[in-house]
């Protein structure tokens, strides 16, 4: 299995087949893996990917077997299996190359943060009475119990909602651009404009 770290960009479309397909465009940084995590050495098996700065090379010193910290913006620690550890090194590339005869591809984002909301709005109530001398209209109703006096944990109330993690499988790969290290997946990917994709196949 391989991991690319994207940031969105926005959706176009483009034709194929003579029809209009919808894509959403990700940029892909350049990708460092900086460490290889062992089952002996740490508990699991698991890879670290970088995001590189703009400006640095991103060079591994002599006699040091991870990456300086003041040449990333970001970090992403990937699980992978034993059988996947010997296909990673310190210090190497991921490129678009590893997208060659991939259709579909699999990724994880977080969705939009929306700012504080009543409940009628953030769970989509359906709201009381507008007629017969009702004055709660938008009102959230009652929240206690008798027994046991108090508020339930979960229960549904105002407050920030969304900024959750959304996990999409077999979306389909539409364009592969390795000149200006862009691709294109069908349909629109949840999060905001520069928010991080993790995408893997």
């Amino acid at each position: 299995m391989a991991w690319l770290l994207a940031h969105k960009l926005e959706m176009t479309r483009i034709v194929k087949w003579n029809e209009f397909v919808p894509i959403t465009l990700l940029k892909v940084p350049v990708i460092k893996v900086v460490a290889v995590k062992t089952e002996e050495t740490d508990g699991y098996n698991a890879i670290v990917l970088w995001i590189l700065r703009d400006g640095k090379e991103g060079k591994l010193k002599e006699g040091r077997k991870t990456l300086s910290l003041n040449e990333f913006s970001r970090i992403k620690e990937l699980i992978v299996e034993s059988s996947d550890l010997e296909k990673f090194n310190a210090g190497d590339d991921v490129t678009l190359d590893a997208l060659e005869w991939i259709e579909k591809v699999s990724f994880y984002s977080f969705s939009k943060w929306r700012w504080f909301a009543w409940a009628m709005k953030r769970h989509n109530f359906h709201g009381w009475l507008k007629t017969h001398g009702s004055k709660f209209h938008r009102a959230l109703g009652s929240i206690g119990n008798r027994k046991p006096t108090r508020t339930h944990k979960g229960k549904k109330m105002h407050g920030h909602y969304w900024n959750v993690k959304i996990s999409l499988r077999d979306v389909p790969l539409e364009l592969v651009n390795k000149d200006l290290w862009v691709i294109g997946i069908r349909w629109p990917i949840p999060g905001w404009r520069n928010s991080l994709v993790v995408i893997n196949f």
